[in-house]
């Protein structure tokens, strides 16, 4: 059985009780709800609640008395950047596990992040070439995943401390982890509390089919997100998948983030679901909208009326 549930940054807008008043008036019971990283962090002060037991009590109670819980905290940003905003990205995802120790919460979104390309740069690279030539990029292919390995041992230590059972890592371009592959390394380089967040928006842009992946990924996913995307013709076609454009000019783009069943058609998402069910997966679908060609709102309702329709309840 799955459950909707709904990433809140895209309603940022409302305080949180708000924001949970809103999301229980969609038929939605689960939230998943930034807590560091480069989310907007609206409904979740990590600090304050740190802080304060009695805060704490308050914010959970709010949850109760409306019959919600939380799906997963999300932490996800870039904890390798070596700089000071990394530093401080990857201080908020330590205190994220803590904060979720102390919630009762067991599971936390993230991503894998992205290291520079050896000692002394301080500039991250995502190699998406092959490593065969210039002669530097194996190298510092080889630093980035050593780096990146040692970052998630360790967090996975801190997770585990604090009574964190899953760390879904969402697959995402410009990461380490942007596959089902370089998420089967990763895991296997680490430890089994490290699965996916499989997003399949994040494959489809890239040319992989989500599906495919589900049957490869199967035993790992610890959460999934409600996400389509779409290849827009045309500029697809003459300009290939990479796509540096700003989100926010969807007409000039190769591909859009898009409310769900606006990129794939309903038979696919029914797919989607039936095969994640045939692996065993039981958690949450967590809705993302982040469509930039209709309103919140239209878009909310547009993903929860196709989810609803899909998902293997």
């Amino acid at each position: 059985m799955m459950n909707l549930a709904l990433c809140t940054d895209v309603l940022a807008n409302l305080s949180y009780t708000d924001m949970l008043d809103h999301v229980k008036s969609l038929g939605i019971d689960a939230v998943e709800m930034s807590a560091g990283g480069w989310g907007a962090r609206k409904h979740v002060n990590t600090a304050e609640l740190l802080a304060d037991e009695g805060k704490r009590v308050d914010f959970l109670a709010e949850l109760d008395k409306r019959g919600m819980r939380i799906s997963a905290l999300n932490t996800s940003c870039n904890p390798l950047w070596p700089s000071e905003t990394g530093e401080a990205y990857k201080k908020s995802m330590y205190d994220v596990a803590e904060l979720a120790g102390l919630l009762g919460v067991k599971k936390i979104v993230a991503m894998a992040g992205l290291p520079a390309g050896n000692e002394t740069d301080t500039t991250p690279n995502w190699i998406t070439s092959t490593i065969s030539w210039p002669d530097f990029m194996t190298p510092a292919y080889e630093y980035q995943w050593e780096v990146t390995i040692q970052f998630w041992k360790d967090y996975a230590a801190h997770c585990k401390k604090h009574g964190i059972e899953q760390i879904a890592i969402e697959e995402f371009p410009g990461t380490m982890v942007w596959s089902a592959e370089t998420m089967l390394k990763l895991r296997e380089a680490t430890d089994p509390i490290i699965g996916i967040n499989l997003d399949p928006s994040h494959m489809m842009v890239l040319g992989a089919d989500p599906i495919a992946a589900a049957k490869a990924l199967q035993g790992t996913i610890f959460h999934v997100h409600g996400k389509d995307a779409r290849l827009e013709r045309g500029n697809v076609d003459t300009n290939g998948i990479l796509e540096p454009k700003p989100v926010d000019h969807p007409a000039d783009r190769n591909w859009n983030y898009v409310a769900v069943g606006c990129g794939k058609d309903l038979q696919w998402w029914k797919e989607f679901f039936s095969v994640l069910s045939m692996g065993g997966y039981e958690g949450d679908v967590s809705l993302e909208m982040e469509d930039l060609t209709m309103s919140v709102e239209a878009g909310l309702l547009t993903s929860i009326d196709a989810l609803n329709a899909t998902i293997s309840k």
